[in-house]
């Protein structure tokens, strides 16, 4: 099996030799990653600067990496690796959860996103750590994807879609179980802060405190803080299918 592994937080990020370990199991994986962090970084494509390839291994698997962002390292392994395509692209694992409005912002979404957009089966998973200085639980990540990457490969995606995966960050007997959710609300709270320099000059410092929207029932959200493994199925076909038709009732003028 022919699987194409990157992620945001960089070549050498443990949660991307996860999933290293989980896909050798299953063919001969090949990783396209940045050479160093670039979360919150979107669907983002560098086109004005050469991109630059350096050659390693990860995990006994071939490496490269990039300077540039996921989407970008994703089009690159595909020309070095698989000019013909590949199976599955793998996004993650990435340190922090990309849950709900989040997964616009993330640069492990936009991986698996392009891997959609090329029209290959693709996946992102996330290690939901919420405390900070708290261990992340790698090994519920990997043993939660070892012992159900065979059913997420025989699932069927649909055109343009791929999956999003939340793996809480706690002791893998502390699971619940899994829940293939719709994605929830998780927005912030005082999003830029104004902040002065020594010299008493203004800057803005954007980050801002999560509130979490956990009375929303069933959603990516909600499931990942009651202790479950979230599956969200997205599509990048985003048309609002249900406006369609008010819309044009709106703006095209009808024949009488």
């Amino acid at each position: 099996m022919r699987i194409l592994i990157t992620n945001d937080d960089g070549v050498n990020a443990p949660g991307i030799r996860v999933l290293a370990r989980v896909a050798k199991k299953y063919g001969n994986p090949v990783i396209c990653a940045p050479d160093r962090e670039r979360s919150a970084c979107g669907h983002a494509m560098t086109l004005r600067d050469p991109l630059r390839v350096h050659e390693s291994e990860v995990e006994g698997c071939p490496a490269y990496a990039v300077n540039g962002v996921p989407v970008d390292c994703v089009n690159v392994g595909l020309t070095i690796a698989y000019p013909d395509g590949c199976d599955l692209v793998l996004s993650g694992v990435n340190a922090g959860p990309n849950l709900g409005f989040d997964i616009t912002y993330s640069g492990t979404v936009a991986g698996a996103m392009e891997g959609a957009i090329n029209g290959i089966p693709a996946i992102s998973v996330s290690l939901a750590t919420f405390v900070l200085e708290a261990p992340p639980r790698w090994e519920t990540a990997e043993r939660w994807l070892d012992e159900n990457f065979s059913c997420l490969l025989a699932f069927q995606q649909p055109e343009l879609g791929f999956l999003n995966i939340n793996v809480p960050s706690i002791d893998y007997n502390e699971l619940r179980g899994t829940r293939v959710v719709p994605m929830g609300k998780r927005v912030y709270k005082d999003r830029v802060e104004r902040r002065e320099d020594p010299w008493g000059r203004a800057y803005y410092w954007q980050g801002g405190a999560v509130v979490m929207k956990t009375n929303d029932e069933n959603t990516d959200v909600r499931s990942v803080m009651d202790g479950f493994v979230s599956v969200t199925p997205i599509s990048v076909n985003w048309t609002d299918q249900t406006a369609l038709e008010s819309l044009e009732t709106a703006l095209v003028p009808r024949t009488h």
